[in-house]
């Protein structure tokens, strides 16, 4: 006889004996994660993590920055702007005079200066440079940053697999971090108001066995839930939840202050050369991916004083971040990206600034498996065009992932249709690879 009330589900049908004896297992899984995240400071465990994965830091210049005022300058040229050239580390290859400490280090630097992607907008060009292609009807992929999430992450790691910083307003709606199909579980971590995730801490009314038993609780349904279903968006979301009391852990990776003094001077007093500190902080604990975001380059006027202010930031923070990664035995294994949605034109308007220009324009990758010092890709004297070794998006995705180990040409599957990683012309640039 059913009892009066009962709906039939299999949730309600759970004995008290039976949830207390699975949530006490749950809860001790959960105090374990807890303290797993301790021995990532371990040398032995850091070794291990860099040799077994690497990792990548995409700093965003969001807006699009000019080429010819940092990696492809065109001094003496009606279109050159008001900025000389410099001898690099590199013979024969120079680089703006705004990039004085970059220009020392380019020894451990690619250039690509032939990049033509085409799309000229803030939203389409930057969905495409941070998939390396456009969604179909039907179909949203992943961004990098997700994709080397799920191939890099580790199954049981206890720190985020992408992180996300953007607290700049201008152009955040236009390149947000998306996982597509890939679901939740390779979802970017979005911080957009401060360095510290928000709402990642324990609520000091909540005791720790409060919190260990609302995960169980939510643990234990959520398996109930999926008795009898099968779905990939289920399992993401349920995989996704498994990680929190891990990701609550590591919350101390973005405190600079546990970082030495000198490195923080090192780095600089200046917002983006803090998330860029805990960029490598975040590298160094295992973190597959980290972008951090630099708006506003958008100088359709005054582009020069723009890139006056801005591009010494980026070339003390850059130079900075290789160092201090090279000093720690890291560079071989964490991939340093400059990339915007796309360069500036070459001709100056009537407000001294440069337009959206997609057709001839630079972006850089430095360590985790690139050849330091090459330069692929040349463009005219006026630099309005690429006259050898022209690059797209699919070319650049397809060489940024072979460097760090991952299969261009592997396939996905969306249900039972395969899903190239990325498009099936493209091949990788097998002379930039170390």
């Amino acid at each position: 006889m059913r009892t009066p009330n009962f709906c039939g589900s299999p949730v309600h049908s759970l004995s008290r004996r039976a949830f207390l004896g699975a949530a006490a297992t749950t809860g001790a899984c959960a105090f374990a994660d807890m303290t797993c995240l301790d021995v990532l400071g371990s040398p032995a465990l850091a070794k291990e993590m860099k040799q077994k994965q690497k990792r990548v830091i995409l700093l965003w210049l969001a807006g699009g920055a000019s080429q010819l005022e940092t990696f492809d300058p065109k001094p003496g040229a009606p279109t050159g702007g008001p900025f000389r050239s410099i001898p690099t580390s590199v013979p024969g290859v120079h680089i703006s005079e705004l990039m004085p400490e970059m220009a020392k280090r380019m020894h451990h630097t690619c250039i690509i200066r032939g990049l033509n992607t085409r799309i000229a907008d803030h939203g389409g060009g930057a969905m495409l440079m941070m998939r390396g292609r456009r969604n179909e009807a039907g179909l949203k992929y992943p961004d990098m940053g997700a994709v080397i999430a799920r191939e890099m992450a580790q199954v049981d790691s206890k720190v985020p697999d992408y992180v996300t910083f953007y607290t700049q307003t201008e152009g955040r709606g236009m390149s947000p971090g998306d996982s597509g199909f890939l679901g939740a579980r390779y979802a970017p971590m979005e911080l957009t108001t401060e360095n510290t995730p928000q709402n990642i801490r324990r609520l000091d009314g909540i005791t720790e066995l409060d919190h260990q038993q609302r995960a169980d609780l939510r643990a234990l349904l959520s398996k109930q839930f999926s008795v009898g279903r099968s779905s990939t968006s289920l399992a993401s979301h349920h995989e996704a939840y498994q990680r929190v009391r891990g990701l609550m852990a590591s919350e101390s990776l973005f405190d600079i202050t546990k970082e030495p003094q000198k490195i923080r001077d090192k780095y600089g007093p200046t917002q983006f050369a803090e998330q860029t500190l805990i960029a490598r902080r975040l590298v160094e604990a295992g973190v597959p991916f980290v972008r951090v975001a630099r708006a506003w380059w958008d100088s359709h006027g005054q582009n020069f004083e723009t890139h006056q202010e801005m591009v010494p930031e980026l070339d003390h923070v850059m130079a900075t971040l290789i160092d201090d990664l090279k000093d720690r035995g890291l560079l071989d294994d964490v991939m340093v990206v400059t990339l915007s949605e796309f360069g500036r034109t070459p001709t100056i308007n009537a407000s001294l600034g440069r337009d959206h220009f997609a057709s001839a324009w630079s972006m850089t990758m430095t360590g985790g498996g690139i050849r330091g010092g090459a330069v692929w890709g040349k463009t005219d004297e006026k630099g309005q065009s690429v006259v050898d070794q022209q690059v797209d998006a699919a070319t650049l995705f397809a060489t940024l992932y072979a460097a760090l180990g991952i299969d261009p040409h592997k396939k996905y599957y969306v249900g039972s249709r395969p899903v190239p990683l990325v498009d099936e012309a493209a091949h990788e640039i097998e002379e930039l690879i170390a």
